[in-house]
């Protein structure tokens, strides 16, 4: 597994940004087209009103204020009314441009909810391989910046681009109709800011990605950090972890500092070129205007330069987009990376119902009976089979490995009937963690079979699989809610008194009823004001509530005191009893009355039998027991 601030997959980079802005685009078009369309006509309002406005100033000038420098007594009606009529026309351009902008801001959040959504729904779709070889704080980096960068895009970017499309092709015309040779001028000047965008833009685009990947991989380390902090405080690595924490912020700090260098270049660049074509094209117009040449008038050249404005503003204000743009386009494509990712796949048919059994005939209910089968419709005539669940799980001849280049479970046969203890005990890396994450499907063995009720797990519909199985983990997790709510996080309709009754099986109710609000507290930060023990208590009683067949034991008592482990281990029994149940464990006192033992080391199953069995054998348990080895 990568170590702190590992990315997801290859170091990215835009590729195919028309693609990615194609797709980006389907999310806007999908829930809001009708929203869009009205932006793109109140856009075309906005600009046609500008240009109106600034043709007008020709006639504004050549038709009512000169004559009326030459004028003994002026009117000053008709030109007031040209004015309101300006007026008007600017106006109406304000009003368009604060309309669609204001649209764009529920169309911008409507479709960043809309990919959180679908993010989510796709994540928890994915294999656990996924989470285990990601950092978790960079695929939270893709909920918040990588969305995040998609804001300014669809807001701003994107109804600018196609305001300035609409404005450089309206003005270009209106320029031609002016004056053609003042036209070309303005072409030249636009052509030099053309490429002095394609070059800083093109520099700043290659470090904005290369700032999205760093940001990632800095919040990896921070929550990295965070979840181990007393493992740093421990083992006194506070500088190692900043000198670490530096290292990677400083990467993200030189491709920050590059990509906004050569984007703050932009701006001031742009500006000042377009300020150059202003001036020379005030001093030509000035002298064409003078001579009177194709009949160019003062009206006409005040109206040019107006137009030679906007016609430089479009391209700077899309050339400080690009930016926004490039890091939208760097963050689209690790949102739309994730989205890709492959789903765990399910080729599984057989489904778990409830029934009834009355003298030997299983029967499927619709209500919960507390009695369970596996469905079986067989594809060539429909007819439909049941197997009553009983918890009977056999492995053969498995052979498991996290790639195809290690394998780490060699030639495991196991059986267990249903009702019986199974337990693993072994050196850390032996494989016994890898077993009970094969028995629910987390991943998928490369050969072998392993059957539940004699059934192919692989013919099993996970979900369905992963529902008769009970979990109790090694490393607990809480969420954020009441005590209660987590417990019932096993089954979600359990009653409150399903919910105390699973809380006395683990003996977890007495020192949940001296809890400030007792089932009703509230758990924050993974239960971080709950000890190890009584999370696990916790958890242990969500695994009660759901009432399994098959129960799996991860070091379930690992993090109990020898003390409580005896009061549990009452309840324990209680829980397991008519359940299969495999169990791993460290403190090898918890397996004595296992119906069977298996030792392994290096994913081989070299002992089994029970304790006393084992024992006498004087094999590798033997020793583990008995101390004269170092056991795991």
């Amino acid at each position: 597994m990568p170590g702190p601030g590992r990315v997801m997959g290859p170091k990215p980079k835009v590729n195919n940004p028309m693609g990615l802005l194609k797709r980006l685009m389907k999310y806007v078009m999908k829930s809001y087209m009708v929203q869009w369309i009205f932006v793109l006509i109140l856009i075309f309002v906005s600009v046609l009103a500008n240009v109106q406005g600034t043709m007008f100033m020709k006639r504004l000038i050549d038709e009512y204020i000169t004559p009326m420098l030459t004028s003994g007594q002026p009117d000053f009606g008709p030109l007031a009314l040209a004015i309101g009529k300006v007026a008007v026309f600017y106006l109406a351009g304000v009003a368009a441009t604060f309309a669609y902008n204001r649209i764009m801001v529920y169309v911008t959040q409507g479709t960043l909810r809309s990919l959180r959504d679908d993010l989510f729904a796709h994540m928890e779709m994915l294999p656990i391989k996924y989470f285990d070889t990601n950092a978790h704080g960079n695929i939270m980096s893709v909920y918040t910046n990588d969305i995040d960068t998609l804001r300014q895009m669809i807001s701003q970017s994107i109804p600018q681009i196609v305001n300035s499309v609409i404005t450089v092709v309206s003005v270009f015309v209106s320029m031609l109709i002016l004056n053609i040779p003042l036209t070309f001028v303005t072409l030249a000047m636009v052509g030099i800011m053309l490429f002095s965008t394609k070059k800083l833009a093109g520099q700043s685009g290659k470090y904005f990605v290369s700032q999205q990947t760093n940001l990632g991989a800095v919040n990896g380390y921070i929550e990295e950090m965070m979840d181990g902090q007393k493992v740093v405080k421990v083992f006194c690595h506070e500088e190692e972890t900043l000198e670490k924490f530096k290292e990677l912020n400083d990467r993200l700090f030189e491709s920050s500092d590059r990509a906004n260098s050569f984007a703050n270049m932009l701006g001031p660049v742009n500006t000042q070129l377009g300020n150059i074509s202003y001036v020379v094209c005030a001093i030509v117009g000035g002298i064409l205007a003078l001579s009177g040449f194709g009949g160019f008038t003062l009206g006409g050249l005040a109206s040019f330069l107006t137009f030679n404005k906007s016609f430089n503003g479009p391209i700077n204000q899309v050339s400080q987009q690009l930016n926004a743009i490039v890091m939208a386009l760097a963050g689209a494509e690790r949102v739309f990376r994730m989205l890709d990712e492959k789903p765990e796949e399910d080729d599984g048919y057989v489904t778990l119902v409830n029934v009834t059994n009355e003298d030997g005939a299983i029967r499927e209910s619709e209500k919960r009976t507390g009695q369970w089968a596996w469905k079986h419709v067989h594809q060539a005539d429909n007819s439909v089979e049941y197997v009553e669940l009983k918890g009977d799980v056999e492995f053969e001849d498995v052979n498991f490995g996290y790639s195809d280049e290690k394998i780490v479970l060699h030639d495991v046969d196991l059986f267990a009937k249903p009702g019986q203890k199974i337990a693993f005990v072994g050196s850390t890396g032996a494989g016994k963690t890898t077993i009970t994450n094969l028995i629910n499907r987390f991943y998928d063995i490369q050969e072998g079979k392993i059957r539940y009720d004699g059934i192919n797990i692989e013919k099993i519909r996970k979900n369905d699989l992963r529902r008769s199985l009970g979990i109790v983990l090694q490393d607990t997790h809480l969420f954020t809610g009441t005590v209660a709510e987590n417990i019932r996080f096993g089954k979600l309709d359990a009653t409150d008194e399903e919910v105390e009754a699973a809380a006395r099986l683990a003996n977890a109710d007495s020192f949940i009823q001296r809890l400030p609000q007792g089932y009703d507290t509230v758990l924050k930060g993974d239960g971080a004001n709950l000890s190890q023990g009584q999370r696990q208590l916790l958890a242990i009683a969500r695994a009660a509530i759901a009432d399994p067949p098959v129960l799996i034991l991860d070091e379930a008592t690992s993090s109990i005191d020898t003390r409580t482990e005896r009061i549990v281990q009452d309840g324990m029994d209680k829980l397991m009893k008519g359940r299969t149940t495999f169990v791993i464990a460290h403190r090898l006192s918890t397996v004595r009355n296992s119906d069977c033992i298996m030792v392994l080391e290096q994913g081989h199953i070299i002992e089994r039998g029970t304790h006393d069995q084992l024992i006498e054998e004087k094999g590798r348990y033997y020793q583990l027991y008995t101390g004269n080895a170092i056991s795991a």
